[in-house]
């Protein structure tokens, strides 16, 4: 897919590349995330976009993705190319990670593979590292040192250096304890030069300890010596020491040999890692501007519903503003569109939604749209948005329009998608427009798709006229002048060029004039498209009001169908519970009647056969139901019965509540007294105070007396 840099440019896909690269972990990612270019094939297209939206899902669930981040091994890899070459430490610390990570993605995706379908695809053709991990970390201890135990030979020259370090700290010692004792040594007595032990001599006792001088103070007062019994051993260990070194160059040799076969598959696992930095970027992007992997299409049709342009989104974001989306599509019978309006509408960031997102798509990034959107795929993507003015090839805006159109021209096809803005502008209106109308035309009969904006009225009624193409208009509130952001197809839209300047200031006296110094029927035909706009605004509004109410009525009449039928149902079981109660009621009448007859003559036999011609009766009804049939009867009339009984609790239950919430007023206190007629509070019978002792009341009742605490008594009246 071939993509001129003014077309990224136009659409900021580059400012987008560099907010993908600042969420990139790792250097080489960052690389690659300023390196996308959108691509044409569908296949690889899906692939990346699926992804992608597996490694937005990791951020939902429980199962995150393994950490990917790495340094890069370009230059080892290249120093495994050649001959004789031995790897550093640090290398070998770096492909030690970048091995280990690779395996736990590798074992990461097999374990949940039914997840992630395609990044385990991606796993499929690495190779798992054993051999590497194990030789480096046979070599190489937790800290990056050289094991003692990485060769025989080192082993054995370490164990000699540990000896001769021991006998240098003896010596050392001896000769410290014995010089200090003869006072031949500075108060700090000893220090290190060169990472050697050193006596503090004082200067003039220099002469009389044998050894190596190493070196003086700066004022001369002390000199640093190395004795002479330490001075053997530390030849012999700077010996050891330079044969150390030899060893570890061997080992390291050795390893970078044994690490050399697998160069190819270094340079596969880093791929793999910068490729996953670059998703797991993507990813990111996509979950801070909520966007989602739209359905991709073979077909040429293209659905953005509630699309945000990325950027506009962010910023607006951090600012704390609102972003408005916008909805648009575009297919075979409507392959072109023509955006109309007022400036500051919204037209030029509608045409940079367009592009953007489909360039993110081509990207495989996931875009900020609902998730029924549906997309498709162009080979070429041109635009021509902004001023155009090119002050280096000393060409106006008109005539670089011109000669982008002509590139235009010889490039557009079916599978190209064209955005303009303020298309046929930068000459005269009506020649412009007239060349602006040819190309658009060319544009039509080669079956391109595009959206251009522009006020051209030759343009909007050209999309009128063509089956394939329609106009959209950015709305306008008519009564404040302020603009929607809102795109509504079907429709153009009118510039209100008097009523913004009128809003701007601009005294009615002058836009009067100007009105007249234009054609009539120009004037008449954008009030006429301006009162249009208006009229479908309050269409729009009544139409949706209309839906909504529609709506709740719909629901109503569906709640108040299931309600009649839920009491058709009740009653009819009421009513066949009714039936069941009166044959019950006229049983126990027919038995009573044969219990009465029994009382009176005594008879067991004719009894016990009514009895019986009553229960073969009953029985010869019941037979016209299975066993089956009549316990369902039975349980739905005991469910019924059931039920009545818990709402009538439930009645009770609420009557008792209401009876206990009803508050009688309380009567006034008053200070019961000897003669005073009284009751208790919780009792009705009457008597009088006979004596009050401590809070205690005698009180006469007639036929007996009582003695009873004040505060159970109530008063009724005064004697």
């Amino acid at each position: 897919m071939n993509i001129q840099e003014k077309t990224l440019q136009d659409l900021e896909f580059n400012t987008l590349l560099n907010q993908i690269s600042q969420r990139c972990v790792t250097d080489l990612g960052k690389i690659a995330a300023q390196s996308i270019v959108p691509s044409y094939e569908q296949e690889a297209v899906l692939r990346s976009l699926r992804e992608t939206n597996e490694y937005l899902s990791s951020f939902m669930n429980d199962n995150r993705i393994p950490n990917h981040g790495f340094e890069d091994i370009e230059s080892e890899i290249n120093l495994l190319r050649i001959d004789n070459t031995t790897l550093e430490l640090q290398g070998f610390r770096k492909i030690l990670h970048i091995c280990e990570t690779v395996n736990n993605h590798i074992k990461f995706f097999e374990k949940f593979k039914e997840y992630y379908v395609v990044s385990h695809q991606n796993t499929l053709s690495l190779e798992y590292h054993k051999d590497i991990p194990a030789q480096i970390n046979y070599v190489f201890d937790k800290f990056g040192e050289i094991r003692d135990t990485a060769s025989d030979n080192l082993s054995q020259i370490r164990r000699q250096m540990q000896g001769l370090k021991s006998k240098i700290n003896q010596s050392f010692g001896a000769a410290l304890q014995r010089y200090a004792a003869a006072e031949f040594l500075d108060e700090i007595r000893e220090s290190i030069v060169d990472n050697r032990r050193v006596l503090a001599v004082k200067a003039m006792h220099r002469k009389k300890i044998k050894g190596a001088v190493l070196g003086a103070s700066k004022t001369g007062s002390i000199v640093y010596i190395v004795p002479e019994a330490s001075l053997a051993y530390s030849t012999q260990l700077s010996n050891l020491l330079f044969e150390e070194q030899e060893e570890i160059f061997k080992i390291l040799n050795r390893l970078t040999l044994h690490i050399k076969p697998y160069r190819s598959s270094l340079v596969a696992s880093q791929d793999y890692l910068v490729k996953i930095d670059l998703t797991a970027a993507k990813a990111k992007y996509a979950n801070e501007v909520q966007a989602v992997m739209p359905k991709l299409n073979s077909k040429k049709e293209m659905k953005l519903i509630d699309a945000y342009h990325p950027l506009l989104y962010l910023s607006n974001k951090a600012a704390g503003n609102s972003t408005y989306p916008q909805t648009i599509g575009m297919q075979e019978d409507n392959r072109i569109i023509v955006i109309s309006g007022p400036n500051a509408g919204g037209k030029s960031i509608t045409l940079k939604t367009i592009g953007l997102l489909q360039l993110m798509v081509q990207s495989g990034m996931l875009i900020p749209v609902h998730e029924r959107s549906e997309v498709c795929l162009f080979e070429k993507i041109i635009t021509d948005i902004g001023d155009n003015q090119s002050i280096e090839n000393h060409l106006s805006t008109y005539s670089y329009r011109l000669k982008n159109m002509n590139s235009f021209l010889k490039k557009c096809n079916e599978n190209t998608l064209f955005l303009i803005d303020e298309f046929g502008t930068g000459t005269d209106p009506e020649l412009g427009g007239a060349l602006a109308e040819t190309f658009l035309e060319v544009f039509y009969e080669r079956k391109a798709f595009g959206v251009i904006t522009t006020h051209y009225a030759n343009l909007k009624m050209l999309a009128n006229e063509l089956p394939h193409m329609s106009n959209a208009n950015m709305l306008f509130d008519a009564k404040s002048l302020a603009p929607t952001f809102q795109l509504v197809l079907g429709q153009a839209g009118a510039s209100f060029t008097f009523e913004v300047a009128q809003k701007n200031g601009i005294p009615y006296s002058l836009i009067n004039k100007a009105k007249k110094k234009i054609e009539r029927g120009k004037v008449r035909f954008d009030a006429t498209i301006a009162k249009l706009q208006k009229e479908r605004t309050q269409m729009a509004a009544t139409g949706s009001k209309l839906k909504n109410e529609e709506s709740k009525a719909r629901e109503e009449s569906i709640r108040l169908e299931k309600l009649n039928e839920k009491i058709q149902n009740k009653l009819v079981k009421y009513q066949e519970l009714f039936d069941q109660n009166q044959r019950m009621i006229m049983l126990g009448n027919k038995l009573n009647h044969i219990a009465e007859q029994y009382f009176m003559d005594n008879k067991k036999r004719p009894m016990v056969s009514e009895i019986i011609k009553l229960v073969e009766i009953e029985n010869s009804k019941r037979k016209k139901k299975s066993a089956a049939s009549f316990k369902k009867e039975k349980a739905e009339q005991k469910a019924v019965v059931a039920e009545v009984s818990k709402k009538v609790a439930v009645i009770r239950e609420k009557k008792k509540k209401e009876k206990k919430k009803t508050i009688t007023k309380p009567k006034p206190s008053v200070t019961l007294e000897v003669g005073f007629r009284v009751r208790l509070k919780d009792g009705k019978s009457v008597g009088t105070i006979d004596s009050i002792e401590k809070n205690k009341a005698i009180v006469n009742y007639g036929l007996f007396t009582t003695n009873v605490s004040l505060d159970q008594l109530e008063f009724v009246e005064k004697q």
